[in-house]
């Protein structure tokens, strides 16, 4: 990355950092989107805003693959907040991230006892 364009990447990486307290965040949530901005900036090496949306697909492929559901939630939830409040784009490309869904069996509540029993399913 070039003088210019770490210059660029200071100015929004700022931006984003103000208009993150402004909306009120924690400072654990502006940890961690900032985080996100940091990790796809080094990714690359160049400033986020000039990812086209194969190279976001790209570095989320990779995410999935080493890092847990959990950061890649709030990695995304980060760059959504960069895109819309920073950059004023739309944030064209949400379902690009989607964790897995797992589907639990429900527990059932027994009136006549009061109490949780298990469900037990028989295949």
């Amino acid at each position: 990355m070039d003088k210019a364009e770490q210059k660029r990447f200071n100015t929004l990486y700022n931006r984003h950092l103000r208009l993150l307290k402004l909306q009120g965040k924690s400072q654990k949530t502006i940890e961690a989107y900032s985080r996100a901005i940091r990790r796809i900036k080094e990714y690359f090496g160049c400033c986020p805003d000039q990812l086209t949306l194969e190279q976001r697909e790209d570095y989320f492929a990779n995410l999935v693959e080493s890092h847990s559901w959990s950061t890649v939630k709030i990695d995304r939830v980060g760059l959504q907040f960069f895109w819309k409040h920073v950059l004023k784009l739309d944030w064209e490309w949400v379902n690009i991230v989607k964790a897995p869904k797992i589907h639990t069996i429900p527990v059932r509540w027994s009136p006549k006892t009061g109490q949780c029993g298990k469900l037990w399913v028989t295949t």
